[in-house]
């Protein structure tokens, strides 16, 4: 349905003419093709606990954003809860945009689900501003987008308010509303002040007794900018229909990426990275044409029998040629411990930069990168000849007990692999994690922790009760390995730690410090009735 306000005494003010289209609930769509869910799924995309969007099925059910996701599932029993992904709207946004650009280029994203257009280029090629429109409609309903709203005003917060104006038509269609050059003020006249997504200058006004967007347009533009400023007198020009904003042609982004296709595939490893060498060789040098280096690589490596492996690497400078075949190759080998690593043979390599930096930021200093850049390059080198595990490097973990704090990654992984991360299970160490050690942390931590023995005065061992009590003051304490008992001088604690306790498997156990006569500190621990020696403060 297109709607046209009437004409109304115009402004004398020259506009740029604006065609905005809006796809309502867009993290909903997104979200909805990503997952292959029905278009009528009660969705909800939840993000830091609460509703960040929820779909038309969810608000018919009582959800709306910002509810707690236990009262969402409360109101809604067949709510599906997602996990809110920014970069998912970003990437199947992509396609609507370069569908656009086939019919009419210069298409600025607003955001993804609204993006805007100078429509004076496509006015003259189609003939009239509602016939564009209807080009748009029909190549977003090519590619499956049939709820799109458009608006069409002078500027683009008149055209984003008129796309949103559709919603007042009763039509279940694709609608269009078009406000005449010049008109924009009267239409945005009634409008309240909290469109402008100002609050502190929307209260201010209040007090004022301006209670909509034509109030504040009927002051005088100069006694706004004294009173408010440089942010009030461009709200002002909002207001009065004379955006201050144009429209900016999206530019696509450069194409980094690299892919070969191998006819015949590939079955062995070093044919595959001498095949590749020429290919990645071109990859880097298009990265440092554009100024660019990469420091993160997502490889992805397809068969001919339909198997897939994909993975993410990081670099702890940047990569070069050498780096990217390597990594290609350490992937094909760390699928199978055969020789030619998949199943079958390899018929593409494609290689995505997931990071690019400056290349101006990596660049070598007056006098080279001294011993660092010859560490790397050295470990790189024993890599290269052993494997991707060969050299190994240490990252702070999660965890209360200090083993648990204490991963291994190979050298040059910024972060642990889902392979790695099945081996030894790696905590975040943003959580809060009560009872953990508080620094500065022990220089000493063995690998598995001593058996030792802590007795009191009387030779009896020292224990601690349900409550937290200690049965006596330790007197001494040795490891069980040497057997020399040591006079405590002092000590603290205990410290109770209890791991998942809801749960039969979880740990109680209380940590100590103890001193001893020269001086040494040591951090022990008693579970079950048994003490160990976890580290020593050297």
């Amino acid at each position: 349905m297109t709607a046209t306000l009437p004409t109304l005494p115009t402004s004398t003010a020259a506009a740029t003419r604006t065609l905005m289209f809006w796809c309502p609930d867009w993290p909903i769509t997104a979200a909805l093709r990503e997952h292959a869910l029905p278009a009528d799924s009660a969705l909800a995309l939840v993000d830091r606990g609460e509703v960040f969007a929820c779909s038309p099925a969810a608000r018919q059910d009582g959800i709306k954003r910002g509810l707690r996701v236990r009262e969402a599932q409360a109101r809604s029993t067949g709510l599906a809860c997602l996990p809110y992904d920014p970069s998912l709207d970003d990437r199947t946004f992509e396609p609507v945009t370069a569908a656009v650009e086939t019919t009419m280029p210069g298409v600025q994203v607003i955001r993804p689900g609204l993006c805007a257009i100078r429509v004076k280029g496509p006015t003259r090629y189609y003939g009239s501003e509602a016939a564009a429109a209807g080009v748009v409609f029909q190549t977003l309903a090519a590619i499956g987008l049939t709820d799109v709203r458009i608006g069409i005003a002078d500027g683009p917060f008149a055209a984003e308010q008129a796309a949103r104006a559709t919603d007042q038509l009763d039509d279940d269609v694709p609608q269009l509303v078009v406000i005449p050059p010049g008109e924009s003020a009267w239409f945005l006249g009634s409008y309240p002040l909290e469109i402008l997504e100002q609050p502190k200058l929307t209260v201010l006004l209040k007090r004022l007794g301006i209670r909509s967007l034509g109030d504040f347009a009927a002051l005088r533009a100069s006694d706004v900018r004294n009173r408010f400023g440089i942010e009030g007198a461009l709200a002002h020009r909002q207001a009065s229909g004379l955006d201050h904003r144009n429209v900016v042609a999206h530019t696509p982004p450069p194409h980094l990426d690299a892919a070969v296709d191998f006819e015949p595939p590939l079955a062995r490893i070093d044919q595959l990275a001498f095949a590749f060498r020429s290919r990645a060789g071109e990859f880097v040098d298009t990265l440092r044409e554009a100024g660019l280096v990469c420091t993160a690589l997502h490889v992805s490596l397809h068969t001919e029998s339909g198997e897939s492996s994909e993975r993410r690497w990081q670099h702890p400078r940047w990569f070069d040629a050498d780096d990217v075949v390597d990594r290609v190759r350490w992937q094909l080998q760390g699928t199978n411990a055969s020789d030619h690593g998949l199943t079958s043979g390899v018929s593409r390599v494609h290689v995505v930069p997931e990071i690019v930096e400056n290349l101006s930021d990596h660049a070598d200093g007056l006098w080279g990168t001294g011993p660092d850049e010859g560490i790397h390059h050295g470990l790189a080198r024993v890599q290269s000849m052993l494997g991707h595990g060969a050299v190994l490097t240490a990252v702070v973990a999660g965890g209360r007990l200090l083993a648990d704090r204490r991963v291994f990654i190979p050298w040059g992984d910024a972060e642990v692999s889902p392979q790695q991360a099945a081996k030894t299970p790696v905590k975040d160490r943003d959580q809060p994690w009560p009872g953990r050690l508080p620094g500065p942390a022990p220089a000493t931590v063995f690998a598995e922790p001593v058996a030792a023995a802590v007795v009191d005065s009387r030779g009896n061992t020292v224990d601690v009760d349900a409550r937290g009590l200690v049965s006596a003051d330790p007197a001494f304490f040795s490891a069980e390995r040497d057997g020399t008992p040591q006079p405590v001088h002092s000590w603290a604690g205990p410290w109770p730690i209890n791991e998942r306790w809801w749960d039969p498997s979880g740990r109680v156990l209380n940590r100590f410090q103890l001193v001893d006569h020269s001086g040494s500190a040591w951090l022990l621990l008693i579970e079950d009735h048994r003490w160990w020696i976890e580290a020593r403060y050297d």
